[in-house]
């Protein structure tokens, strides 16, 4: 079941990021109750993403890259900016959505597109660590996630 975790996270938040793109023309639309749901929908997926990324990392581990050791550096490198790209758009997903179910319209307006923007960032980043994880360079075995990330 552990093998398959990493694609079914990869899709959820392909799927959260398909949403949001939905929410962005429904709401150039002004089809604002259709924009709500899918917005929240897009929300659901990637709280889906984070329960399954996190409990394989508490359960099983990350996967280490098993790539060629002269392209591991990059590989971390991009690794964490993926990383900081996932918890500032996560962070500002839980704001923004926040400030539209309050009815706070002028802060959701300005930091919305923002949100999205990083969040297509982090859905693109995120299947590229897939790929290169699981697709190009198979074989990785689990570790603690520093071990993982910063290889000690």
């Amino acid at each position: 079941m552990y093998n398959v975790m990493p694609t079914i996270s990869t899709s959820f938040i392909v799927i959260s990021a398909i949403f949001v793109a939905i929410g962005w023309v429904l709401i150039a639309q002004r089809k604002i109750e259709a924009h709500k749901k899918v917005m929240t929908t897009a929300g659901v997926f990637a709280s889906l993403f984070f329960i399954f990324y996190l409990s394989r990392t508490v359960f099983v581990g990350n996967t280490l890259f098993d790539g060629p050791e002269h392209t591991k550096v990059f590989y971390l490198i991009f690794l964490l900016f993926h990383i900081v790209l996932a918890t500032v758009g996560g962070i500002m997903g839980i704001i923004t959505l926040r400030w539209g179910y309050k009815n706070q319209l002028d802060k959701h307006r300005r930091i919305g597109p923002w949100t999205s923007i990083i969040w297509f960032l982090t859905a693109i980043t995120g299947v590229t660590v897939y790929y290169l994880l699981y697709i190009k360079y198979p074989g990785g075995h689990t570790a603690p996630v520093w071990r993982a990330i910063f290889g000690y």
